[in-house]
């Protein structure tokens, strides 16, 4: 689910970058397959909870896979919206050469997989990198909105594109935030700590 996810941002910012159409066609068509391994993966735990009533850890670790579970349907979700606003973006010509954008997309598909070799693995350090990471996605999301909204004051006529590249930057945006939800969430399963919200400094 997660390399379908990451595959799908991949095209996604791919059909921008290249401007080829058919490939916001293959994100429409992965996003049936994400949504059938959630029900799946859903229905799957929600058996063991009910038929095995686990406790502890088990609870723990079955809880996360719910949550981590929503937020790989949603990266999906993400890069579904990157290439809807593609299909208009490519309508119009070119408003500038993507530099920003397609660094984020990399950094956000690093993330995604990161934090689920961080699951697989138990490991807490890496989940804890990308926690970090998130930082440079956020910096370059801000230096895009920066950028394009000078593009808006000095053409007014350049508005309309502007707005869907700043949007296409907020999804990726929002897919590493997704990404930071999954690694805290091993984080929590791992140490039993909470860092959501960094309630791990309040309780220090």
């Amino acid at each position: 689910m997660a390399d379908t996810s990451q595959e799908m941002i991949g095209l996604a910012v791919k059909s921008l970058v290249d401007r080829n159409e058919s490939l916001t066609n293959e994100v429409f068509t992965l996003e049936d397959t994400v949504n059938h391994m959630e029900i799946e993966i859903e229905d799957a735990v929600l058996k063991l909870l009910a038929l095995r009533q686990p406790a502890g850890g088990d609870l723990r670790l079955l809880t996360a896979i719910l949550k981590i579970n929503n937020d790989l349907e949603r990266v999906a979700d993400q890069a579904v919206n990157i290439a809807e606003l593609a299909v208009y973006l490519l309508k119009e010509p070119a408003l500038k050469p993507l530099i920003d954008i397609p660094h984020m997309a990399t950094l956000a598909q690093t993330m995604i997989k990161n934090s689920l070799d961080a699951f697989v693995n138990q490991d807490a350090v890496l989940a804890q990198k990308v926690c970090l990471d998130d930082d440079e996605v956020d910096r370059l999301n801000e230096q895009v909105f920066r950028e394009l909204l000078t593009y808006m004051i000095e053409d007014p006529k350049s508005i309309t594109r502007a707005v869907d590249l700043i949007l296409v930057s907020r999804n990726l945006e929002r897919i590493a935030d997704h990404a930071t939800n999954i690694s805290e969430d091993v984080i929590f399963i791992v140490e039993g700590k909470n860092i959501k919200h960094h309630l791990q400094d309040e309780s220090a």
